[in-house]
C-alpha cells in the first residue's frame, strides 16, 4: 500500500471512530442541519463527519454533549483568550445585566473602556465601538474613504478581515465590492510595483500584521514597514487589522514591530469573550465622526454599546489582560511553537508550524496530515481547529501544554496507527 492510500485509510477509519463515540453530537448535526443551512451559523465550525457539540465549558475545558472532556487549545479563534467564564468579567456581566441592558443611551462603562484602549494603545487617540472586527473594519475603510475622497483599497490575497472581508479559500463571493487593489503578502516589491500604478487613487491600505485565517503568516517587519512608508508617500490611510493580533504583545502587534498605523481595528476577545469591535486611530481622522465640531459621518449600531461588552471589557483589561499576563502567555506560545517545530522535524514527519506568540498553525504540503492530527487530538482530549491552528487562552497552563507535547511524540512515533 502507498503512503497516500495508507493515510487515506487511517484518516476514514479515524473519522468513523469519532463518529461512533458522538451519537448525540450525530443527532444533533441532523436536528440543526434541518433548520440552519450546514447545521450552523459559523461556517469555520463544520467539520466533516459532523461537529462535537458543547454543552459547557469551563477554564480551559470544553464538554460535549456526548461527555467527551477537551483541552481548548483553539480558544474561539483568538476571541476566548480569557478563557471560559473568567470570574472578574462573568461579575461584572452580572453587574450590568443587574442594572437593565436596553438603555438605548451612553453609559459610564463606555467612556471607561475607550479609556483603556486608548491608554493601551499609541495609535488609538480616539475609539468607536462596534459589534465584531467586520463591523470595525467596514467602518475603517469608510472612514478612509471619506477622509481621502479616493475609492481604490488594497487588500492582500489570503487575506481575512472579516466575514465580508475574506480574500482566500472561497469567501470573496460575499466579499464587499469595494474597488480593491490586490497584492502579495510580505511582497515588497509587489506592493512598490501596485503604489506606482494605483498610489494616487489609494483610499487606504488594509492589512494584518499577521495573517492569522491564512495559517498564522507573521508579516515581515520590512514588508510592513514599506507599507507605512508607501502610505506616508501617497497619503493613504494605513489601516492595521489587529482583530486577532492585538493579543501578541500589551499593545498589540505594532508595538512589537514599532510600526504605528493610521487606523488599528480591534475584536475577538477585548469585551472578555462578549460581542466586541472597535476601531480608532488619529484625532484627525476620527473627528469625521464628531457632530460638534462638523464631522459628516454618522456610525449606527444598536449594540454597539451594549452594557454587558462595555462592562465585561472594562473589567477584561483592568483586571485579566495585565501586561504581565499577556507578556507571559507569548512566551509561553512561543516555546510552544518552537518545541513542536522540533517534534515534527526531528520524526521526519511532513507537518511544521508558523506563528507568533500566542498563535501558531501548523503546516503539510499534503492537509490531509493535519486533518489526520486534528482527529488524533481529539482522541486524546485536544481541540485544536482543522486547519491545524492553535490560540492559546490564559487558563492554559505550562501542565497542560506538557501534556499535548507528550501527545504530539506520541503521535509523531507512529503517526499512521489507529487514533
Amino acid at each position: 500500500m502507498t503512503l497516500d492510500a495508507a493515510l487515506d485509510a487511517v484518516l476514514r477509519d479515524a473519522q468513523a471512530r469519532y463518529a461512533d463515540a458522538r451519537p448525540l453530537s450525530a443527532a444533533w448535526a441532523e436536528r440543526a442541519a434541518a433548520v440552519l443551512p450546514g447545521g450552523n451559523t459559523r461556517s469555520v465550525l463544520h467539520f466533516d463527519p459532523f461537529p462535537f457539540r458543547v454543552e459547557w465549558a469551563e477554564g480551559h475545558s470544553l464538554y460535549d454533549v456526548d461527555r467527551h472532556r477537551y483541552v481548548d487549545l483553539l480558544g474561539n479563534y483568538t476571541a476566548g483568550l480569557l478563557g471560559h467564564s473568567p470570574p472578574a468579567v462573568r461579575a461584572a456581566a452580572h453587574a450590568a445585566i443587574d442594572g437593565g441592558w436596553a438603555l438605548g443611551s451612553v453609559h459610564p462603562n463606555e467612556a471607561l473602556l475607550g479609556e483603556l484602549i486608548v491608554g493601551r494603545f499609541p495609535s488609538i487617540e480616539q475609539v468607536r465601538f462596534t459589534n465584531s472586527g467586520t463591523e470595525a473594519n467596514l467602518m475603517a475603510l469608510a472612514l478612509a474613504i471619506h477622509h481621502t475622497g479616493r475609492r481604490k483599497v488594497m487588500a492582500f490575497r489570503d487575506g481575512y478581515h472579516g466575514g465580508v472581508l475574506t480574500f482566500g479559500h472561497g469567501g470573496e463571493a460575499v466579499t464587499v465590492p469595494h474597488d480593491w487593489v490586490m497584492a502579495d503578502y510580505n511582497d515588497v516589491d509587489g506592493v512598490v510595483a501596485a503604489f506606482a500604478a494605483h498610489g494616487d487613487h489609494l483610499a487606504a491600505v488594509l492589512v494584518e500584521p499577521l495573517q492569522g485565517s491564512a495559517g498564522c503568516i507573521p508579516g515581515h517587519p520590512e514588508f510592513l514597514q514599506a507599507l507605512r512608508d508607501l502610505c506616508d508617500r501617497h497619503g493613504t490611510v494605513l489601516v492595521f487589522d489587529e482583530v486577532m493580533t492585538s493579543r501578541l504583545s500589551p499593545g498589540g502587534a505594532q508595538q512589537v514591530l514599532g510600526i504605528t498605523p493610521d487606523l488599528t481595528t480591534l475584536g475577538k476577545y477585548l469585551a472578555g469573550g462578549f460581542t466586541f469591535g472597535a476601531f480608532g486611530g488619529r484625532r484627525e481622522l476620527m473627528a469625521h465622526f464628531d457632530a460638534s465640531t462638523g464631522g459628516a459621518l454618522g456610525h449606527a449600531g444598536t449594540f454597539n454599546n451594549n452594557v454587558v461588552s462595555m462592562a465585561a471589557g472594562v473589567a477584561a483589561l483592568r483586571d485579566v489582560l495585565t501586561p504581565a499576563a499577556l507578556i507571559a502567555l507569548n512566551d509561553r506560545g512561543d516555546a510552544l511553537r518552537d518545541r513542536l517545530d522540533d517534534t515534527f522535524a526531528g520524526a521526519g514527519v511532513p507537518v511544521s508550524v508558523t506563528g507568533m506568540g500566542s498563535m501558531m498553525c501548523l503546516h503539510s504540503p499534503d492537509p490531509s496530515w493535519i486533518e489526520l492530527f486534528f482527529f488524533a487530538a481529539l482522541a486524546a482530549g485536544f481541540f485544536l481547529a482543522r486547519r491545524g491552528m492553535i490560540a492559546l487562552s490564559l487558563d492554559v497552563a505550562d501542565d497542560q501544554l506538557d501534556e499535548f507535547c507528550r501527545f504530539v511524540e506520541r503521535w509523531v512515533a507512529d503517526p499512521l496507527a489507529v487514533c
